[in-house]
């Protein structure tokens, strides 16, 4: 599971890139009860009860598309970079000093989904996971579940373990020498022509009500909200601008 310790190679932020800043601050305080503080012109982290849960910034060109980006813990991001390059992914903006919080990168693997590292400086990482409100999972959506084994482990250090998903099998990640009890993400494999991305799952009280709140608040459902025996009842979701997340009840 995640854990705020964030061990080398685990999930330890996520921000949002948005074109309009105020618009999606809104909806996503109203679907989850964040609340918004500014930290810097066009960037802000949201809150739950004085925690940071999640971080969003304003897209400066109408390049990106609008999207979710997870930043992995990386003692040394310019090592990082480098071990991208060396396995074929690409480094989208070089490894750089954020004042104060700490350095960053980030990168696109070689099937095209976009992710990020961070080396903590003042900044360690989000203040609150896995409980209602904030990150729990994340998860792969990729070609080829096999090749990303071979990337993300050698880039990151991970390793793997095949769990059962509906018949299917499903490679499940955890920090080096973290062991099943550490296992903080999933790959999935993808239908053809279906976009490569890493998505975020935030844990929630009750699915079914966030996901009818998420369509009155102009948001959109992706397919069906789907119970996963042993794990929680689950939904894809995408915001008004088209970034696409995931919510989840866990069972408890």
């Amino acid at each position: 599971m995640l854990t705020t310790h964030f061990p080398p190679g685990s999930p330890c932020w996520i921000d949002l890139g948005s074109p309009d800043l105020e618009a999606t601050a809104a909806f996503y305080g109203d679907l989850f009860a964040w609340r918004f503080q500014p930290v810097m012109d066009g960037y802000g982290f949201w809150q739950v009860d004085g925690k940071t849960v999640a971080a969003a910034g304003v897209l400066m060109d109408e390049g990106p598309n609008p999207g979710w980006i997870v930043y992995f813990h990386a003692p040394d991001c310019d090592a990082t970079a480098k071990a991208v390059e060396a396995e074929g992914g690409t480094v989208r903006a070089q490894p750089c000093d954020i004042e104060g919080h700490g350095r960053m990168a980030q990168f696109t693997d070689p099937a095209g989904a976009e992710f990020a590292a961070w080396q903590p400086g003042g900044t360690h990482g989000l203040d609150l996971v896995n409980d209602p409100g904030s990150l729990g999972w994340v998860e792969l959506h990729t070609p080829d579940p096999e090749a990303a084994r071979g990337f993300y482990g050698s880039v990151f250090g991970w390793e793997f373990e095949d769990m059962d998903m509906d018949g299917r099998p499903y490679p499940v990640a955890s920090p080096a020498g973290g062991g099943q009890d550490a296992a903080m993400a999933g790959l999935w494999r993808l239908e053809p022509g279906a976009e490569p991305r890493w998505v975020p799952y935030f844990e929630v009280p009750d699915c079914d009500a966030t996901v009818a709140r998420c369509r009155e608040l102009g948001g959109a459902v992706q397919g069906s909200v789907q119970d996963i025996p042993e794990v929680g009842r689950a939904a894809f979701l995408s915001d008004p601008h088209g970034a696409g997340f995931a919510v989840i009840t866990s069972v408890t």
